[in-house]
């Protein structure tokens, strides 16, 4: 399995989101331009995120985008199914008749463990856990230059 381009991308913009002051919104052309995403592209997918209710969007001259909610309450699974939908590391894991052996089937239970354990990992990530690594990667280095 491999998240698409489209997922990326979007994990990209919110991350980008995450890290503006809460009452602050960003303009979609600086986010495509910072973050080297194609702004047709970049604009599909707001339109995703924002009917995911993830962000709120707004026109005119002071419009833009920001986050729906706080970074600590979005996580990495919430963006990526709005996207991709569902995630499924095998047809079998979400229907068992997929597969010809169906539930005697071998490989089974580790393909549903490991997509289990993924969505478990991903829905527990959430925006704030970057912001808080980036700060203190940032802290040392200024440390380091000092």
């Amino acid at each position: 399995m491999q998240i698409t381009r489209q997922a990326d991308y979007a994990l990209r913009a919110m991350l980008y989101l995450a890290e503006l002051d809460p009452n602050q919104r960003a303009a979609t052309s600086q986010i495509a331009e910072d973050q080297h995403i194609p702004p047709s592209f970049l604009a599909k997918i707001i339109s995703q995120l924002s009917i995911a209710g993830l962000i709120h969007t707004s026109r005119g001259a002071r419009g833009g985008v920001s986050l729906a909610r706080s970074a600590s309450e979005i996580s990495i699974l919430e963006v990526v199914e709005a996207i991709d939908g569902p995630i499924s590391l095998n047809e079998c894991t979400e229907d068992p008749s997929a597969c010809t052996f169906s539930e005697d089937c071998p490989l089974r239970d580790i393909w549903c463990d490991a997509q289990a354990e993924l969505v478990k990992r991903l829905k527990k990530t959430s925006f704030s856990q970057f912001i808080t690594k980036r700060e203190s990667l940032n802290a040392e280095t200024q440390l380091e230059v000092a």
